[in-house]
Protein backbone atom coordinates (compact mmCIF):
# COMPACT_ATOMS: atom_id res chain seq x y z
CA UNK A 1 0.00 0.00 0.00
CA UNK A 2 1.35 3.39 -0.94
CA UNK A 3 2.41 5.56 1.98
CA UNK A 4 3.62 9.08 1.24
CA UNK A 5 4.69 11.56 3.93
CA UNK A 6 2.52 14.60 3.50
CA UNK A 7 2.91 18.32 3.78
CA UNK A 8 -0.34 20.30 3.60
CA UNK A 9 -0.42 23.32 1.32
CA UNK A 10 -1.61 25.52 4.19
CA UNK A 11 1.54 24.82 6.23
CA UNK A 12 4.22 27.56 6.48
CA UNK A 13 6.42 26.02 3.76
CA UNK A 14 3.80 27.02 1.20
CA UNK A 15 3.61 30.76 1.64
CA UNK A 16 1.52 31.39 -1.48
CA UNK A 17 -1.52 29.65 0.06
CA UNK A 18 -3.27 28.88 -3.24
CA UNK A 19 -6.34 27.44 -1.52
CA UNK A 20 -6.94 30.67 0.38
CA UNK A 21 -6.33 32.77 -2.74
CA UNK A 22 -8.83 30.65 -4.67
CA UNK A 23 -11.52 31.13 -2.03
CA UNK A 24 -10.87 34.86 -1.73
CA UNK A 25 -10.20 35.84 -5.35
CA UNK A 26 -11.60 33.02 -7.47
CA UNK A 27 -10.04 30.11 -9.33
CA UNK A 28 -9.31 32.25 -12.40
CA UNK A 29 -6.41 34.07 -10.71
CA UNK A 30 -4.45 30.91 -9.93
CA UNK A 31 -1.68 29.59 -12.14
CA UNK A 32 -1.79 26.05 -13.52
CA UNK A 33 0.65 24.94 -10.81
CA UNK A 34 -1.43 26.52 -8.05
CA UNK A 35 -4.61 24.81 -9.29
CA UNK A 36 -2.79 21.48 -9.35
CA UNK A 37 -1.51 22.12 -5.81
CA UNK A 38 -5.07 22.71 -4.62
CA UNK A 39 -6.19 19.47 -6.26
CA UNK A 40 -3.38 17.48 -4.70
CA UNK A 41 -3.81 19.13 -1.32
CA UNK A 42 -0.50 17.84 0.02
CA UNK A 43 3.09 17.37 -1.01
CA UNK A 44 5.80 14.95 0.04
CA UNK A 45 8.43 15.43 2.71
CA UNK A 46 11.03 17.79 1.30
CA UNK A 47 8.74 18.60 -1.63
CA UNK A 48 5.93 21.08 -0.83
CA UNK A 49 2.73 20.79 -2.80
CA UNK A 50 3.53 23.82 -4.96
CA UNK A 51 6.92 22.36 -5.90
CA UNK A 52 5.36 19.05 -6.93
CA UNK A 53 2.60 20.89 -8.79
CA UNK A 54 5.14 23.01 -10.65
CA UNK A 55 6.89 19.84 -11.82
CA UNK A 56 3.58 18.42 -13.02
CA UNK A 57 2.76 21.63 -14.91
CA UNK A 58 6.20 21.56 -16.54
CA UNK A 59 5.99 17.87 -17.47
CA UNK A 60 2.52 17.56 -18.99
CA UNK A 61 0.26 19.76 -21.08
CA UNK A 62 -2.23 20.85 -18.45
CA UNK A 63 -4.82 21.75 -21.09
CA UNK A 64 -4.63 18.16 -22.31
CA UNK A 65 -4.41 16.62 -18.86
CA UNK A 66 -7.43 14.43 -19.53
CA UNK A 67 -5.43 12.81 -22.33
CA UNK A 68 -2.31 12.22 -20.23
CA UNK A 69 -1.22 8.68 -19.42
CA UNK A 70 -0.98 7.71 -15.78
CA UNK A 71 2.65 6.72 -16.36
CA UNK A 72 3.46 10.30 -17.44
CA UNK A 73 2.22 11.62 -14.11
CA UNK A 74 3.84 8.83 -12.10
CA UNK A 75 7.16 9.77 -13.69
CA UNK A 76 7.01 13.17 -11.97
CA UNK A 77 8.92 13.17 -8.70
CA UNK A 78 6.52 13.51 -5.79
CA UNK A 79 3.48 12.14 -7.64
CA UNK A 80 2.29 8.72 -6.49
CA UNK A 81 -0.62 6.62 -7.64
CA UNK A 82 -3.13 8.41 -5.40
CA UNK A 83 -2.21 11.86 -6.64
CA UNK A 84 -2.04 10.75 -10.26
CA UNK A 85 -5.56 9.35 -9.88
CA UNK A 86 -6.78 12.63 -8.31
CA UNK A 87 -5.46 14.69 -11.19
CA UNK A 88 -6.79 12.40 -13.90
CA UNK A 89 -10.21 12.22 -12.24
CA UNK A 90 -10.40 16.02 -11.95
CA UNK A 91 -9.36 16.41 -15.59
CA UNK A 92 -11.99 13.92 -16.76
CA UNK A 93 -14.68 15.67 -14.72
CA UNK A 94 -13.71 18.95 -16.36
CA UNK A 95 -13.91 17.32 -19.79
CA UNK A 96 -17.40 16.05 -19.06
CA UNK A 97 -18.54 19.47 -17.86
CA UNK A 98 -16.99 21.11 -20.92
CA UNK A 99 -17.37 18.49 -23.68
CA UNK A 100 -15.90 20.84 -26.28
CA UNK A 101 -12.89 21.57 -24.10
CA UNK A 102 -10.47 20.43 -26.80
CA UNK A 103 -11.74 23.17 -29.08
CA UNK A 104 -10.14 26.59 -28.98
CA UNK A 105 -12.71 29.04 -27.54
CA UNK A 106 -14.14 31.36 -30.16
CA UNK A 107 -15.52 34.81 -29.36
CA UNK A 108 -18.56 35.31 -31.57
CA UNK A 109 -20.05 38.16 -29.55
CA UNK A 110 -20.80 39.30 -26.00
CA UNK A 111 -22.72 36.09 -25.33
CA UNK A 112 -19.47 34.15 -25.79
CA UNK A 113 -17.67 36.49 -23.42
CA UNK A 114 -20.42 36.05 -20.85
CA UNK A 115 -20.00 32.27 -21.02
CA UNK A 116 -16.21 32.57 -20.72
CA UNK A 117 -16.45 34.73 -17.58
CA UNK A 118 -18.67 32.50 -15.48
CA UNK A 119 -15.91 32.26 -12.85
CA UNK A 120 -15.97 36.01 -12.08
CA UNK A 121 -19.63 36.96 -12.46
CA UNK A 122 -20.51 36.61 -8.79
CA UNK A 123 -17.17 37.66 -7.29
CA UNK A 124 -17.31 40.36 -4.62
CA UNK A 125 -14.37 42.27 -6.09
CA UNK A 126 -13.96 43.54 -9.62
CA UNK A 127 -11.88 41.26 -11.85
CA UNK A 128 -10.67 42.77 -15.12
CA UNK A 129 -10.09 40.12 -17.79
CA UNK A 130 -8.50 40.26 -21.23
CA UNK A 131 -9.19 37.85 -24.09
CA UNK A 132 -6.42 37.90 -26.68
CA UNK A 133 -7.63 36.75 -30.09
CA UNK A 134 -6.12 35.70 -33.38
CA UNK A 135 -7.41 36.87 -36.76
CA UNK A 136 -10.22 34.27 -36.59
CA UNK A 137 -11.39 35.51 -33.18
CA UNK A 138 -10.09 32.39 -31.46
CA UNK A 139 -8.86 32.92 -27.91
CA UNK A 140 -5.08 32.65 -27.77
CA UNK A 141 -5.04 33.47 -24.09
CA UNK A 142 -7.32 34.61 -21.30
CA UNK A 143 -5.73 36.61 -18.53
CA UNK A 144 -6.95 38.29 -15.37
CA UNK A 145 -5.29 41.67 -15.69
CA UNK A 146 -6.22 43.17 -12.35
CA UNK A 147 -8.33 42.67 -9.26
CA UNK A 148 -9.86 45.76 -7.71
CA UNK A 149 -11.92 46.72 -4.71
CA UNK A 150 -15.61 46.11 -4.18
CA UNK A 151 -16.57 48.53 -6.94
CA UNK A 152 -13.43 49.62 -8.77
CA UNK A 153 -10.68 48.09 -10.83
CA UNK A 154 -7.63 50.13 -11.86
CA UNK A 155 -6.22 49.15 -15.25
CA UNK A 156 -3.29 50.60 -17.15
CA UNK A 157 -3.05 50.23 -20.95
CA UNK A 158 0.41 48.70 -20.56
CA UNK A 159 -1.02 45.82 -18.52
CA UNK A 160 -3.73 45.21 -21.13
CA UNK A 161 -1.66 45.36 -24.30
CA UNK A 162 1.70 43.91 -23.21
CA UNK A 163 0.38 40.31 -23.52
CA UNK A 164 -1.25 41.20 -26.84
CA UNK A 165 2.06 42.42 -28.26
CA UNK A 166 3.97 39.44 -26.82
CA UNK A 167 1.72 36.89 -28.52
CA UNK A 168 1.02 38.93 -31.69
CA UNK A 169 -2.70 39.01 -30.99
CA UNK A 170 -4.86 40.52 -33.70
CA UNK A 171 -7.42 41.94 -31.30
CA UNK A 172 -8.52 42.13 -27.69
CA UNK A 173 -11.86 41.75 -25.94
CA UNK A 174 -12.13 43.01 -22.37
CA UNK A 175 -14.50 42.07 -19.60
CA UNK A 176 -14.99 42.83 -15.95
CA UNK A 177 -17.60 42.07 -13.36
CA UNK A 178 -19.79 44.40 -11.33
CA UNK A 179 -20.20 43.02 -7.80
CA UNK A 180 -23.31 45.19 -7.40
CA UNK A 181 -25.15 42.91 -9.83
CA UNK A 182 -25.93 45.79 -12.21
CA UNK A 183 -23.83 45.53 -15.40
CA UNK A 184 -24.57 49.08 -16.54
CA UNK A 185 -21.21 50.70 -17.45
CA UNK A 186 -20.12 53.42 -15.06
CA UNK A 187 -18.47 56.70 -16.00
CA UNK A 188 -15.15 55.19 -14.91
CA UNK A 189 -15.78 52.20 -17.19
CA UNK A 190 -16.39 54.57 -20.08
CA UNK A 191 -13.25 56.59 -19.37
CA UNK A 192 -11.04 53.50 -19.05
CA UNK A 193 -12.45 51.99 -22.23
CA UNK A 194 -11.84 55.17 -24.24
CA UNK A 195 -8.26 55.24 -23.02
CA UNK A 196 -7.72 51.59 -23.91
CA UNK A 197 -9.41 52.03 -27.28
CA UNK A 198 -7.02 54.84 -28.17
CA UNK A 199 -4.00 52.82 -26.97
CA UNK A 200 -5.11 49.91 -29.13
CA UNK A 201 -5.41 52.14 -32.18
CA UNK A 202 -1.88 53.42 -31.67
CA UNK A 203 -0.55 49.86 -31.40
CA UNK A 204 -2.64 48.55 -34.27
CA UNK A 205 -4.51 46.09 -32.03
CA UNK A 206 -8.28 46.34 -32.22
CA UNK A 207 -10.36 46.51 -29.06
CA UNK A 208 -13.42 44.63 -30.27
CA UNK A 209 -15.61 44.92 -27.20
CA UNK A 210 -15.71 45.54 -23.47
CA UNK A 211 -18.32 43.44 -21.69
CA UNK A 212 -19.46 44.18 -18.15
CA UNK A 213 -20.82 41.04 -16.54
CA UNK A 214 -22.97 40.35 -13.50
CA UNK A 215 -24.45 37.17 -12.08
CA UNK A 216 -27.44 37.09 -14.44
CA UNK A 217 -26.78 39.64 -17.17
CA UNK A 218 -24.21 41.59 -19.12
CA UNK A 219 -23.71 44.89 -20.93
CA UNK A 220 -21.70 45.12 -24.14
CA UNK A 221 -19.99 48.37 -25.12
CA UNK A 222 -20.19 47.31 -28.75
CA UNK A 223 -23.92 46.60 -28.62
CA UNK A 224 -24.49 49.92 -26.86
CA UNK A 225 -22.30 51.73 -29.40
CA UNK A 226 -19.96 53.00 -26.71
CA UNK A 227 -16.70 52.10 -28.44
CA UNK A 228 -15.69 55.63 -29.27
CA UNK A 229 -12.32 57.13 -28.36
Amino acid sequence: MEREPRLAIHEPDCSDRPRERLLELGAGVLTDAELIAVLMGTGSTGAPALDVAARVAASVNVRRLHQAAADDLLAVRGVGRARAAQLLAAAELGRRLWPDGDATPLVRGPESVYELTRDIRAMNREHFVGFYLNSRNQVLRREIISIGSLNASIVHPREVFLPAVAMSAASVVLAHNHPSGDPTPSEEDLAITRRLLEAGRILGIDLLDHVVVARDSYASFKERRLLRA
